[in-house]
């Protein structure tokens, strides 16, 4: 597998969606956009980029949404900066786009890091989300218990306690042209296993000079920062709760992140909360069973009582 020499040929899929770039605290992030509505914001996890949602975009703008996917700092198209891959930080990326797009405020759905990212805007920037949709990730505070203090979650999260070795997990992802990526992917899914051609797709991003080390760095701060004031500041920010009403998507087959960990958060959550199960699908619900997971995600955004 060759890497193109520039990242916006890997980057800049085609499709029916538009790409462009939005400034937004004090970086550059590259977007995919289609549709118009009400802005719903899209946050891939790790080791992805935007076109994790390619299957979303086309059925929230028929949907008639406004649908964006961002590449977040130092991945895909967006700027690989030399630091920042803090949650608040990061958080602020996501609100910054919303503003820099011209919206009040926006549903967001998160997977993964981008999860993780979704809870904690939904706490800094209240009034810039309208609801929140997350995916394979508990809240904050639910993720540093469960990997604390549960062994099983400790065993099965050991890659994220691999990424504080310093150099070699970026080597170890980007060797023979990003493998570890296609490996992950795998072991992570259900059985319904990606395709050989989306595997590459995400091997070739992985493959853009700097992003394996600014893709590892968010990890490497939440592990650090377990015992570091800047940690326990954060853990104590996310005791508010989340004010808008939020749904909860998870595999039940998820391997990286179990369903007991996940569960629960919703005692974070003072609005109405919804718990969805998918059976038989992994850690990528949204691309392993794409119809079922957008169906729900759709018919929960137009509820106007989600709480039922």
């Amino acid at each position: 597998m060759t890497v193109p020499d520039t990242s916006a040929s890997v980057v800049r899929l085609d499709g029916p969606w538009t790409h462009r770039d939005v400034a937004a605290n004090g970086a550059r992030f590259h977007i995919a956009e289609l549709g118009d509505g009400p802005l719903v914001l899209l946050l891939h996890g790790f080791p992805q980029f935007w076109w994790t949602w390619r299957h979303q975009l086309p059925a929230l703008a028929d949907a008639g949404y406004r649908a964006v996917a961002m590449d977040l700092r130092g991945v895909g198209g967006s700027d690989r900066t030399p630091r920042g891959y803090d949650p608040a930080n990061l958080a602020l990326d996501i609100t910054g786009v919303i503003r820099s797009l011209g919206e009040p405020d926006a549903a967001l759905v998160g997977h993964d890091l981008g999860g993780y990212l979704a809870w904690t805007a939904a706490v800094m920037r209240p009034k810039l989300v309208r609801r929140l949709a997350v995916a394979s990730m508990p809240h904050p505070r639910r993720w540093r218990s469960a990997m604390v203090a549960d062994v099983k979650q400790s065993a099965a999260g050991s890659h994220i306690w691999g990424f504080q070795r310093p150099w070699l997990p970026e080597r170890q992802l980007v060797a023979d042209d990003a493998a570890a990526v296609g490996r992950l992917i795998r072991d992570w899914s259900g059985p319904r296993l990606p395709e050989d051609e989306t595997l590459e797709v995400y091997r070739r991003a992985m493959c853009i000079p700097s992003t394996a080390h600014c893709s590892i760095e968010p990890y490497r701060w939440m592990v650090r920062s377990l015992a570091r004031p800047d940690g326990f500041q954060f853990n104590r920010r996310m005791k508010r709760p989340v004010r808008v009403p939020t749904l909860h998507l998870h595999g039940s087959l998820d391997p990286v992140m179990r369903t007991r960990s996940a569960a629960g958060s919703g005692e974070y959550v003072e609005a109405p909360y919804r718990w969805r199960l998918f059976d038989g699908l992994g850690h990528f619900p949204h691309e392993e069973d794409p119809q079922a997971f957008t169906t729900e995600l759709i018919n929960w955004l137009k509820d106007p009582e989600p709480d039922r």
